[in-house]
Parts: C-alpha cells; sequence; structure tokens
C-alpha cells in the first residue's frame, strides 16, 4: 500500500510514506527492490507449512515416549503422506536431517538393543516409566477397564519334551533322559483378555488341512475354543483378524 500511495503521488517521500503505513523505510526500500518477505520466503523454501512441521514434532515425541523412537525415513515417510495428501511432491533425500538439525527439541543418538523380558525383570524405573505412561494415556483418552485388552500369542513344536521332574533308578548318574518323537509340527495359541477379567475363547493354530474328529471325540476341550488349520501352524495379518 505504501508503494502504491507513493506511485500516486509523486511528492510522497520513502521514508514519509513509511511512517503512515508504519513500517520501517528499510523494509519499504527492500519491497521496492522486489526482495521476497520473510514469511513468504520460507514457505517457497519449505514443502511443509510450520503448522504441520509442528505435527511431525509432536507425533516424534509421543513415538519416542512410547519407546519406539522413529527413524529418518520414518520422519520422511510421515512428510511425504502429508505431501501427498494435498497433491504435493515429495522431500529429498536429506530432509529428515535438516528437519531434525533445524529444530532443538529434536536429537538424534544411537539406539541401545535391550532384551524387553530382561527389562522387565531388571530395570524398575523402564516399569514405572511405562505405567506412568500408561495411566496418561488412560485418562488423556477416557478408556475404561473393559476397554483395556492383552493380546498374547504363542507358538510351541508339537512333541518336544520340556524339563520336569520324574522317578527314574536310584543307581542313575546325571539328568534323565527324556525320548521325544519325531514329531515338529508347529502350532499357536492365541489368547485374549480384557483388564475387568472378561476373556475371548482361545484360537489354536494347528499344522494341517483337515479337521481331525479325535480333536474334537477324544479330548476335553471346551467346546467354544476355536481350532483353525493352517500350512504352517503359525499366524499372519489374515488370522489375526479372523
Amino acid at each position: 500500500m505504501a508503494m502504491e500511495a507513493m506511485a500516486k503521488d509523486k511528492n510522497l517521500s520513502l521514508r514519509k510514506a513509511a511512517k503512515i503505513y508504519n513500517i520501517t523505510h528499510t523494509t519499504l526500500i527492500r519491497r521496492m527492490k522486489g526482495i521476497t518477505p520473510a514469511s513468504e520466503y520460507r514457505q517457497k523454501q519449505h514443502k511443509i507449512t510450520k503448522i504441520k512441521e509442528e505435527v511431525i514434532i509432536q507425533h516424534i515425541i509421543d513415538m519416542d515416549e512410547r519407546g519406539f523412537s522413529p527413524k529418518f525415513i520414518s520422519v520422511e515417510s510421515i512428510a511425504n503422506h502429508i505431501l501427498e495428501s494435498r497433491g504435493g511432491k515429495r522431500v529429498g533425500k536429506q530432509w529428515a536431517y535438516r528437519f531434525v538439525n533445524r529444530h532443538n527439541i529434536l536429537k538424534t543418538r544411537f539406539n541401545r538393543a535391550y532384551d524387553f523380558q530382561r527389562a522387565l525383570c531388571e530395570d524398575p524405573m523402564l516399569i514405572n516409566k511405562w505405567f506412568q505412561l500408561f495411566k496418561n494415556i488412560k485418562a488423556k483418552y477416557g478408556i475404561q477397564e473393559c476397554n483395556i485388552w492383552n493380546f498374547d500369542e504363542t507358538g510351541f513344536m508339537m512333541g518336544v519334551i520340556s524339563s520336569s521332574m520324574v522317578i527314574t533308578s536310584a543307581d542313575r548318574c546325571g539328568k534323565s533322559k527324556g525320548i521325544q518323537p519325531g514329531n515338529r509340527e508347529w502350532s499357536t495359541a492365541i489368547v485374549c483378555g480384557n483388564a475387568t477379567g472378561e476373556n475371548i475363547p482361545p484360537y489354536l493354530l494347528v499344522q494341517g488341512q483337515m479337521h481331525l474328529a479325535n480333536w474334537y471325540n477324544e479330548t476335553d476341550m471346551p467346546p467354544e475354543w476355536v481350532v483353525k488349520t493352517t500350512i504352517n501352524g503359525w499366524t499372519n495379518n489374515e488370522t489375526g483378524l479372523e
């Protein structure tokens, strides 16, 4: 507007026009030279808006708090998903590295592998941190006890004998050896229960193509249990959904 006023009034000086429109005379000089404003310059240099970048930062922090700190390729995938949803072009190969360097709230570090079962037994700080996070998420989203479910899957090899106490002759030296049958078929058991004590009947996966009558007629298996045959006795996404 200041530039338009100066164009209409040849006697209007640059400093007076800047004062009238409440801008610095240096800013007005830059505009007259065609220099792009800093806000517009950023939008041209950065494919993703500042608000979207804040969303990405918050997602990174949330994942880190849960113990699943994302890698650079994951951050890049998030940015590309945002751009593709708006019909934009994908970010460059170095975008994720520059993105982290631009934001002081983020930093890189080497991830230390730590066996989860060992962490459960040996690291009380990790246990307390996990339960505090769980408590915060539960309160944040108003999650009820009946909606908190645990899904557990365990696989085992048929015919493999585990260690157990047995009776042997008194003169035996060393441990008794149990002879294992040659059957090496895999089976999987899936169980699911919630925080109020409710549970879904177990889902059993066995290797094979057909159901055998003796599974149901010669065992004490409860009728509500579900048995499914698969090629290898393992679960997959389709079976998990079923």
